[in-house]
C-alpha cells in the first residue's frame, strides 16, 4: 500500500454511500441548533443505541456531552437544501425552516423520513473528532418517504419502490 493525502482519503471515503441526517440540540438557554452529520450509524437494537461523530472542537460539542438530549431527522430526498443550510453553524438556523417545538424542547424539522429523539450514553474520542454513543429514547418513522443519500460528495436519491425484495 502507498501513502495517501487526506484529500484522498475524503475521496475514498466519500465511495461509501450514507444517509443524510440533520441532528437538533438545545443548549443552556433553550436556543435551537442544529448541524448535518452523514456520520450516523445504528449500533444496538437492545439496549436501542446510535452513534454519530462530531469535530471535537465543534462549538456545539457541549450541547451533547453525556445526558443531553439530541433529535436525529433523516432527510427526505427532496431536502437537499435543508442538508446545506444546517452543514455550517450559523446563528437564528430556524428562521424560514418549517419546525415545530416538541414537549421535550427539541427543535423538530417538519417532513422528514424519520426522528430519533435520543439521549448521549457516552462521548469517545476518535482522532479529530467524538463518536457520540446515544439511547433512541422516541421513534418516528414515515417509510412511505425516500431518504435523501450522499455519495461520490454529491446527493442522490434512492427510490426504495424499485427495489424488490424477497
Amino acid at each position: 500500500m502507498t501513502p495517501f493525502t487526506p484529500q484522498e482519503l475524503r475521496k475514498g471515503f466519500s465511495s461509501f454511500a450514507t444517509g443524510v441526517t440533520v441532528i437538533t440540540c438545545i443548549d443552556a438557554e433553550k436556543s435551537p441548533h442544529g448541524i448535518t452529520i452523514s456520520s450516523f450509524n445504528t449500533v444496538s437494537l437492545e439496549p436501542p443505541l446510535i452513534l454519530w461523530s462530531l469535530k471535537k472542537h465543534s462549538r456545539l460539542m457541549p450541547y451533547f456531552e453525556v445526558g443531553h438530549r439530541q433529535l436525529i431527522h433523516v432527510l427526505e430526498r427532496s431536502q437537499e437544501s435543508m442538508a446545506m443550510h444546517f452543514a455550517t453553524v450559523k446563528e437564528n438556523q430556524f428562521v424560514n425552516i418549517p419546525h415545530k417545538i416538541l414537549a421535550s424542547g427539541l427543535t423538530q424539522i417538519n417532513d422528514c423520513v424519520a426522528y430519533y429523539e435520543c439521549e448521549t450514553l457516552s462521548v469517545h474520542t476518535g482522532g479529530d473528532h467524538n463518536i457520540i454513543v446515544a439511547k433512541v429514547l422516541q421513534l418516528k418513522n414515515h417509510s412511505e418517504k425516500q431518504p435523501l443519500i450522499f455519495a461520490h460528495s454529491k446527493f442522490v436519491g434512492l427510490d426504495l419502490r424499485e427495489i424488490k425484495t424477497s
